[in-house]
C-alpha cells in the first residue's frame, strides 16, 4: 500500500512511518509534506497513493485547503491535536480520525477499514476502471463526513409561514392522509414529507422510527409500559390521542436506543 503523509512535525512522521511498518509490512510510504503547498505540489507531480495520512493543522493553514487547490484522488485518514471529547463530534462512521499521538492499534483499524471497502470494489474484473475508484472514494468520502441532519422546517401557520426548529418538535406522526408534528408547546402543525422521507431528514441520535407511522424525540417520551402482543406503548410529553404504541419489529432496536 503506498502512501503519502502530510505532517508539519518531523518527528510525527518519523513515529507514523516507524507505526506503519509495524502495523503492516507491506506499506510504503511514497512520499511527505509539511505544508499545504508542498502537499499540492507532491499531488500534482505524482501518482496518486493509495491512502493519504493528513494532519488537519498545519504551519501554512488547514489541510481542507489543499482539497480546493488541487484534485485529490485517494482516500484521507485525518490526523488532530483535538482532545478526545470534541473528537466524537467527527467520529461518525470514518475511515478514523486518529488522535495525536497516533496509537498503533487505531492506525491498524484503520487500514484494516480502508482494505475492508477496497477489497469490496476489488472482487469487479473492472476494479482499474474509473467507475470503480469512483465508487470507492464517494463510500470512502460519505464515511468521513457525518451525515447533515435537517435543523428547521417551514410549515403554514394559519395565512403565515414559521420556521420550526427541530428541537422544538416533540414527535412526528401521520394521521390519516396527513403528516404532522407537534411542538412541545403543544402546537401542532401540518408538514409536507412523507414519513420515509423524515427517516434520511432526522437525527437517528434524538428521534426513533417506533412504527411505520410515528416518530418520537427521546425528550418527549414520559413512560413506557408493556402492550399486548409483545409492543411497547408510550407516555408522550405533550399528550396526544394517537397512540405512540412501538412496533414488534422495533423493540428491541428501541430499547438499545433508549439505554445508550
Amino acid at each position: 500500500m503506498n502512501i503519502f503523509i502530510v505532517e508539519d512535525e518531523e518527528l510525527a512522521v518519523k513515529k507514523l512511518q516507524k507505526t506503519l511498518l509495524a502495523v503492516d509490512a507491506s506499506c510504503k510510504v511514497v512520499g511527505t509534506a509539511d505544508s499545504i503547498a508542498g502537499a499540492v505540489e507532491w499531488l500534482q507531480s505524482n501518482p496518486q497513493p493509495d491512502l493519504i495520512l493528513m494532519d488537519i493543522e498545519l504551519a501554512d493553514g488547514q489541510s481542507f485547503e489543499i482539497f480546493q487547490l488541487t484534485d485529490v484522488k485517494s482516500p484521507v485518514v485525518f490526523t488532530t491535536s483535538y482532545d478526545e471529547y470534541a473528537l466524537k463530534a467527527f467520529k461518525v462512521n470514518s475511515i478514523d480520525y486518529l488522535l495525536k499521538p497516533v496509537q498503533k492499534d487505531e492506525l491498524q483499524a484503520a487500514l484494516h477499514k480502508y482494505r475492508e471497502i477496497r477489497n469490496r470494489y476489488s472482487t469487479s474484473p473492472a476494479f482499474g476502471d474509473h467507475r470503480n475508484v469512483d465508487s470507492l472514494l464517494k463510500e470512502l468520502q460519505d464515511k468521513l463526513q457525518p451525515p447533515a441532519y435537517r435543523k428547521r422546517f417551514l410549515v403554514k401557520h394559519g395565512r403565515k409561514l414559521i420556521s420550526v426548529e427541530v428541537g422544538d418538535i416533540a414527535y412526528y406522526f401521520c394521521d390519516g392522509r396527513l403528516n404532522f408534528f407537534k411542538t412541545f408547546d403543544n402546537q401542532k402543525y401540518v408538514i409536507d414529507y412523507t414519513m420515509d422521507e423524515l427517516d434520511a431528514m432526522l437525527d437517528p441520535e434524538q428521534f426513533f422510527r417506533i412504527s411505520r407511522s410515528f416518530f418520537v424525540s427521546i425528550r418527549s417520551i414520559d413512560k413506557i409500559d408493556d402492550y399486548f402482543g409483545n409492543r411497547l406503548i408510550l407516555g408522550l410529553k405533550p399528550t396526544e390521542s394517537k397512540e405512540a404504541l412501538v412496533s414488534r419489529e422495533r423493540v428491541t432496536e428501541f430499547k438499545k436506543w433508549m439505554g445508550k
